[in-house]
């Protein structure tokens, strides 16, 4: 089926289909007479000429943040994985942690056909929400929980309250956060809050000061160790959103002789190698990458095959991996 046969079938001008297919303005009335026949025909125009129904091009398309990520190579091994196995090849696009390019990578494979889409985002606009309702194909959000979509997670909250009652446990009282921005649910919030909910249960108060607001990076986390520890009042342990932030804490802590485990713990969530490697091994919450990779895989495949269903929400769970840095 060309445009002008599926123009007519609507009830349109050819420029009017073109317009919904490249995000045009139009009235609501042609949209919706439009999106009728999309249903009717299972049209859509492809840079694969897929134009029918149920046709597939055995083509997924991986929306990643960024490259240089272990966690995120974990994972894109395990959709490797099952890709491979059933005959379909993975596009990757890399969005480098910009939610601009993400919208972008979204329309372009909208609009240049694929039979999936599997969408790694930290962030989710009311942008991110009217492209994916618009995306005809099934499509799997990976590594958080988004509401009315096909999701694959873990348990941040559960992996962060763990660490931090484990170091609760261990006598620590005056405890810190380094964090990331709390728009990232499950790396922001979700872990936040289970770190508040451990020093909540314990009668513990985050003092003022204790709580920084730290990028994905070793570095970023060595500035915010600067600046928690420049006090007269120091943490006795410090919870971190991630492991690379929690090696920039154990580095800023050797290099100005603040004893790690005896007077500040440390631990982060990933048991990423730079866990293991750092001059103490890092306490961490071991996340199932590779795991949610194949899961998320599998789920989109399922929805390949047997057409859209009702969302459904995959939560994996977490082991705390004991280290050095609270080894008191």
């Amino acid at each position: 089926m060309n445009i002008s046969e599926f123009a007519k079938i609507a009830g349109v001008s050819k420029s009017a289909v073109s317009r919904y297919f490249n995000n045009g303005y139009l009235s609501e009335e042609k949209i919706a007479l439009i999106k009728a026949a999309v249903d009717k025909t299972g049209y859509a125009p492809s840079l694969s000429a897929r134009s029918v129904k149920n046709k597939v091009t055995k083509l997924v398309g991986v929306i990643i943040p960024k490259l240089s990520s272990e966690s995120i190579a974990r994972i894109t091994e395990g959709i490797s994985e099952v890709l491979n196995e059933q005959g379909y090849k993975l596009l990757l696009v890399n969005t480098a942690n910009d939610y601009n390019k993400e919208i972008d990578s979204l329309e372009l494979l909208r609009n240049n056909w694929v039979d999936g889409i599997i969408l790694m985002a930290s962030v989710f606009t009311k942008l991110h929400k009217t492209v994916l309702d618009k995306i005809r194909v099934p499509v799997v959000i990976l590594g958080q929980n988004y509401k009315g979509y096909n999701c694959v997670c873990h348990d941040d909250f559960g992996a962060a309250y763990s660490l931090t009652r484990l170091m609760i446990d261990k006598g620590a009282s005056d405890l810190a956060c380094v964090g990331v921005r709390m728009d990232d649910m499950a790396t922001g919030k979700f872990r936040f809050d289970g770190f508040m909910k451990a020093l909540n249960e314990s009668g513990l108060t985050l003092h003022r000061g204790n709580h920084e607001t730290a990028d994905f990076t070793s570095e970023s986390g060595y500035d915010h160790a600067r600046r928690l520890f420049s006090g007269k009042s120091r943490p006795d342990a410090v919870f971190c959103a991630t492991d690379s932030i929690a090696a920039g804490v154990v580095l800023y802590c050797k290099e100005n002789g603040i004893r790690i485990p005896q007077d500040v713990m440390v631990c982060g969530i990933g048991d990423s190698r730079l866990s293991r490697l750092t001059s103490t091994t890092i306490t961490s919450a071991h996340l199932h990458y590779k795991t949610a990779g194949i899961e998320a895989a599998n789920m989109l495949l399922s929805q390949v095959d047997r057409g859209k269903s009702a969302p459904r929400i995959l939560q994996l769970g977490y082991e705390v991996v004991e280290r050095e840095s609270t080894d008191r």
